[in-house]
C-alpha cells in the first residue's frame, strides 16, 4: 500500500475530550470526595488537604460516569459512587507509597514523606473505611460486592509480588495475573459500578470492557518505563528496572536472549543502585530482543478486546468516549 492511500491513524484523544460528556458531574466528584473524608481531627484534615492537592486525572471516576451514561438515563447515584471508587484508588496509592517508602507521587511529596509512615498507613485505612461507609449508607450492596472483590484482588496481587523470589523467573502468566489484580480489577469495578447506576443490562459487557482496558492500561504504563526519556538525562527513566521489577517487555525478551545478554541483565538485577548507563544498556537489550514490540502488540490485543466488549452498547456520546479511552490508554505519555 502506498503512503498516499494508507489509512491515517486516528489522533490520540485528550483526556478532557473523553471527559466532555460527563464534565459537569465529574466536577462534583471532587466535592463528594472532600465531603466523604472530612474528619473532626486536625491532623486528618491536614492530610486530607494534601491528598486533594495531589488529586490526579480522575480517570476511574470518568469511567464510572461514562458507564452510567451509555443509555442516557438519569443516574443520581453515579457521582457519589464515582467518588467512592476514587477513594479506594487513592487508598491503594497511599498504602503503596508506605510499602515502597516512596517520597514522590505525581511530582509531589507523598503522605509518607510529608507526615510519616504511620500516618500514611492509617490514612489509607481511613479512606477505605470511608468508602465502605458511603456504600453502606447508600444501601449499595452490589457496588460494595464489586469493590470488595476488587480490593481483595489488589491485596492478593501485592502479596504475590512481595512473595516473588525468582524475579527473572517471573512468567507472562504470572505477570498477567499480577496486573489483573493490581490494575484491571479496580478499572473493571469502576465500569461495572457505573453500569449498575444507569445501564444495568450492560453490567457484564462494561465489566469486561474495564478488565481489558485495565490490562492494556498497565502494559502501556510498563512500556513507558522503556520508552519515555528522563527530562534530566535524556535516557530511559527505567524506574521499574531500578527497582528490579520484571514487566512484560523484559519477560518476553528473556525468552530468546543470548547467554551474554542475560548475564548483563542478571548483573543489573544484582546491583543495588544501577546507573543510568546500566539501565540504558538493558533497555537496549530488551529492545533488540523484541520485548517492546511484543508488549505493544499484547496491549493492542487487549485494546481490541475492550473495543469488542462495547459492541452490544447503543450509540451514545458516552459509548464513543469509552471507545476513545482505549486509544488514550494505549498512546498516553505519562
Amino acid at each position: 500500500m502506498s503512503t498516499a492511500t494508507r489509512p491515517r491513524r486516528p489522533a490520540t484523544p485528550a483526556l478532557r475530550e473523553i471527559q466532555a460528556p460527563v464534565r459537569e458531574r465529574l466536577g462534583r466528584v471532587s466535592e463528594e470526595i472532600g465531603r466523604m473524608i472530612t474528619a473532626n481531627l486536625p491532623l486528618m484534615e491536614q492530610v486530607k488537604g494534601h491528598l486533594l492537592q495531589m488529586q490526579g486525572k480522575l480517570f476511574r471516576p470518568t469511567l464510572v460516569l461514562l458507564s452510567s451514561a451509555v443509555e442516557e438515563r438519569e443516574a443520581p447515584r453515579a457521582v457519589p459512587l464515582a467518588a467512592v471508587v476514587e477513594l479506594v484508588h487513592v487508598a491503594t496509592l497511599v498504602h503503596d507509597d508506605a510499602v515502597d517508602h516512596s517520597a514522590l507521587r505525581r511530582g509531589m511529596p507523598t503522605i509518607n514523606a510529608v507526615f510519616s509512615h504511620q500516618v500514611s498507613v492509617i490514612m489509607g485505612d481511613w479512606l477505605y473505611s470511608r468508602a465502605l461507609a458511603e456504600l453502606v449508607e447508600g444501601g449499595e450492596l452490589e457496588a460494595m460486592r464489586s469493590l470488595v472483590d476488587a480490593s481483595t484482588q489488589m491485596s492478593v496481587g501485592e502479596m504475590r509480588q512481595l512473595m516473588s523470589v525468582d524475579t527473572l523467573g517471573f512468567s507472562e502468566d504470572d505477570y498477567e495475573a499480577l496486573i489483573r489484580s493490581k490494575t484491571a480489577a479496580l478499572i473493571a469495578a469502576a465500569c461495572e459500578i457505573g453500569a449498575l447506576t444507569g445501564a444495568p443490562r450492560f453490567r457484564r459487557d462494561l465489566a469486561l470492557y474495564g478488565d481489558r482496558l485495565g490490562m492494556a492500561f498497565q502494559i502501556a504504563d510498563d512500556l513507558l518505563d522503556y520508552t519515555a526519556e528522563s527530562s534530566d538525562t535524556g535516557k530511559p527513566s527505567g524506574l521499574d528496572l531500578r527497582e528490579h521489577k520484571v514487566t512484560l517487555p523484559l519477560i518476553h525478551a528473556l525468552r530468546g536472549m543470548s547467554p551474554a545478554a542475560r548475564q548483563r541483565v542478571e548483573r543489573l538485577f544484582a546491583e543495588s543502585a544501577p546507573s543510568d548507563e546500566d539501565i540504558a544498556e538493558v533497555v537496549g537489550i530488551v529492545t533488540e530482543y523484541g520485548g517492546i514490540d511484543y508488549a505493544r502488540r499484547r496491549g493492542e490485543r487487549f485494546a481490541d478486546e475492550a473495543e469488542a466488549a462495547l459492541g452490544a452498547l447503543p450509540e451514545s456520546p458516552a459509548r464513543a468516549a469509552l471507545s476513545d479511552a482505549i486509544r488514550y490508554v494505549l498512546d498516553r505519555r505519562s
